[in-house]
């Protein structure tokens, strides 16, 4: 089991947290960005820069995961094709997409992407809450527990 985060847009608190996770748990966690990201000097982060273009950190993500991977993404394009592949999706919010929910997100999405481009829908992301950070967290660890149980299991 890795993690995977889909580095350009995940916030740095976020990627704060992830580091400490992966090296507490001992981890491998990617970084896929289309720029260099600091991370700090553990044996278990690395950082897989990508070339600048659409969706090349996501096919980067996808052509390498390996089932029960978690990835970390907003990106619900991307973490769909994650649950495809039996892999865990995590938003840097908080929400855990899964084979119940994916699809009405999806569906959301491109609701909201056809009301922006004609103009009915306007703003954007609002900032990452105390609550969202933290709930976060907590699904993150259940997530990591269950996931490194799960290929124990296998192994």
């Amino acid at each position: 089991m890795q993690i995977w985060i889909d580095g350009d847009a995940c916030p740095k608190v976020i990627k704060s947290i992830l580091f400490r996770a992966a090296m507490r748990t001992k981890t491998n966690l990617i970084i896929v960005a289309n720029h260099f990201a600091s991370v700090p000097s553990s044996p278990f982060i690395r950082v897989r820069v990508v070339e600048h273009g659409f969706d090349v950190a996501d096919n980067e993500i996808i052509n390498n995961m390996q089932a029960n991977d978690l990835i970390i993404t907003a990106d619900i394009v991307l973490a769909d094709q994650v649950i495809s592949k039996q892999g865990a999706a995590l938003n840097p919010r908080g929400e855990l997409y899964s084979t119940a929910n994916i699809k009405q997100r999806l569906a959301m999405r491109n609701l909201s992407e056809s009301l922006r481009s004609s103009g009915f829908l306007t703003g954007g992301v609002s900032k990452l809450s105390q609550k969202e950070i933290q709930t976060f967290s907590n699904n993150l660890d259940k997530l990591l527990t269950r996931l490194n149980l799960s290929s124990k299991r296998i192994s």
